[in-house]
């Protein structure tokens, strides 16, 4: 009997509940697959002509074609474990469809509020606008805990937002992940496994904004310059080479993470010839500093060999109308003019300044009215206002 994965429909899928849409609802045998994803160590259907997956030190890992569904190999594929940064794929996947990418904000004191120490930052910058596209550069690029406190806050704030992850996460068949902190921070309580990171990199992908910010190697923050702009580099070195790591040919994304609790965890996305591939991997042990690029490395040139012959272990579950998120707005690849916000500033503030000056230049004449009308000579008058004059130009 085969136990390649076909789709089918929604069923019952054992301890995890009626309408769980995990693999299990989508295979031939759903005992036997379902056994094998919920199962312990590596599950794998040998074949003569397809090797066998790479020896990796990964507590959980796996490997899936991501237009078919087919999982091609994994190990504990729904242990639960601590996440980190990758989290912020389902903060993504919850919140970027929710604002123009042109939108602007201005970020605020209270939206810096909260950030446990030892977080990653982007560097927002206090009572300085950004556009939504500089926050989510932010978010993808640096990891950036203030850029998700900010839209986060944008949202309706961190605990709602925590709400509406949790919903997502229900609604894309992702029953493994309790969410406790939107960026990932390692909290009680908070969990995820490769299995469900795997689904919110696939949903991730279907997102043009999404697709874009997480291949994205290198963005100013803010986008469109000014004095307070800087430069921002991706921190995910497989995609940008650094570190002593090699780019990966073809990786399109998507995010890297790492607490001390949870050690280095990554969702990869890979296109050749026109199959895309994502592996996700949790906490290798092996020590190396690298080992959780190394590892996906081995795990993505493993599965572009074995796809078009693997027998998959499970599938993922058919993802219906708007499983990607909420309905997108406007995409963040614009071809027209960036209206320079923090230039756009200085120029609003130099021009107060011009204004605060005409509505002077107008009290004074009136002064000189006044004073002329009591009988004040004008040598006196212009004695007084010297000193005055002497600081015109300084700041207030």
């Amino acid at each position: 009997m085969s136990l390649l994965a076909v789709p089918g429909p929604a069923a019952a899928d054992g301890p995890h509940g009626v309408d769980d849409l995990r693999p299990g609802a989508h295979v031939a045998d759903q005992g036997d697959a379902n056994s094998r994803l919920d199962g312990r160590g590596v599950q794998f259907l040998p074949r003569r002509d397809v090797p066998e997956p790479p020896d990796v030190t990964a507590l959980s890992w796996m490997v899936t074609d991501m237009a078919s569904g087919k999982v091609l190999a994994a190990k504990d594929a729904h242990r639960p474990l601590p996440p980190a940064s990758t989290l912020k794929a389902l903060f993504a996947v919850t919140v970027l469809p929710r604002f123009s990418q042109e939108k602007v904000h201005t970020v605020s004191l209270r939206d810096l509020a909260g950030i446990e120490a030892g977080s990653s930052l982007a560097g927002l910058k206090e009572d300085l606008p950004y556009r939504v596209a500089d926050l989510w550069h932010g978010v993808f690029l640096r990891s950036g805990s203030d850029a998700v406190h900010t839209l986060a806050g944008m949202n309706g704030g961190w605990d709602k937002t925590i709400d509406d992850m949790q919903a997502t996460a229900r609604r894309l068949g992702a029953r493994d992940t309790t969410v406790e902190s939107a960026d990932g921070f390692d909290t009680p309580g908070q969990f995820s496994s490769a299995y469900d990171l795997t689904l919110f990199g696939r949903a991730g992908l279907t997102d043009p904004d999404f697709a874009y910010f997480a291949s994205t190697k290198q963005a100013e923050l803010p986008e469109d310059g000014g004095p307070d702009a800087f430069g921002i580099q991706n921190t995910n070195r497989l995609l940008v080479g650094s570190h002593g790591v090699r780019p990966y040919n073809g990786l399109i994304g998507v995010k890297n993470g790492y607490t001390t609790h949870a050690g280095n965890t990554l969702i990869a996305a890979a296109r050749r010839d026109g199959r895309t591939l994502l592996v996700t991997v949790m906490n290798p042990q092996s020590g190396s500093r690298n080992a959780v690029y190394e590892e996906t490395r081995s795990l993505l040139d493993w599965g572009f060999e074995a796809a078009p012959r693997a027998a998959a272990v499970g599938m993922l579950p058919v993802m219906a109308p708007g499983d990607s998120g909420d309905e997108p707005q406007r995409v963040v690849h614009r071809s027209q003019p960036v209206t320079p916000l923090h230039r756009a500033a200085v120029a609003a503030q130099t021009d107060a300044d011009a204004h605060a000056r005409y509505q002077w230049f107008l009290y004074a004449a009136g002064a000189v009215g006044v004073i002329a009308l009591a009988g004040l000579g004008t040598g006196l008058w212009w004695r007084r206002r010297k000193p005055a004059g002497s600081r015109d130009g300084e700041p207030d």
